[in-house]
């Protein structure tokens, strides 16, 4: 069966989208340790002790489910600074989730995230097709939320006790979307702030 979504490297000025492979695990692992981001009890980025259960899984989506799983690379240094993927994919419907996302602590509220999320949508809508992307994320996660809100999604709604987190606490999940006939006004707001700031912080 042919794959919706192919393996694909996404480049921008600052940061580089790689597909995500074995031989990343141990510079991902140093990105999260950067924050100690797995502390963070209503968020799942991997640690030290579960990052290759979390490899495993990833690459199982992209081998099972049509997932794209990416390593977030800084451009300017070539740090690995985090991961991101494709994923909840329906090809039948063109429609997929851009999620799983987390950056090193250093990499947060900076215009990184901003450009990161423009490749992936513009590959999205420009290349796929796609007629709708969504974002999801925890009830609690008020930065996340936030964060998406500004990109130019609309929250669809909550899915109550959608998932049992790791701890044994239900989850709500926020729904966002952004479907294709908002993508040219979600396009050029993007690429306005990345041209006014972007080595300033757009995300605060």
């Amino acid at each position: 069966m042919s794959r919706w979504i192919d393996p694909v490297t996404l480049e921008g000025r600052h940061v580089r989208l790689v597909p995500l492979e074995r031989e990343h695990q141990e510079a991902l692992a140093n990105a999260a340790a950067d924050g100690e981001l797995w502390k963070l009890w209503y968020t799942s980025v991997p640690s030290p002790e579960t990052i290759a259960a979390w490899m495993d899984t990833a690459l199982a989506m992209r081998d099972s489910a049509g997932a794209q799983p990416f390593t977030i690379i800084d451009a300017r240094t070539g740090d690995v600074i985090g991961s991101t993927r494709y994923m909840n994919v329906e090809a039948a419907h063109r429609r997929l989730e851009i999620g799983s996302t987390w950056y090193a602590k250093r990499m947060q509220r900076t215009a990184i995230n901003t450009e990161a999320k423009l490749l992936l949508l513009a590959h999205a809508f420009d290349t796929l097709n796609a007629i709708a992307v969504e974002f999801r994320t925890h009830f609690m996660n008020r930065q996340s939320r936030a964060a998406i809100a500004r990109l130019g999604a609309k929250e669809d709604g909550i899915l109550r006790n959608h998932q049992i987190g790791r701890d044994g606490i239900y989850r709500d999940t926020v729904v966002f979307s952004i479907i294709e006939s908002e993508w040219p006004a979600v396009r050029a707001n993007l690429r306005a702030k990345l041209e006014a700031r972007f080595d300033l912080p757009l995300d605060s």
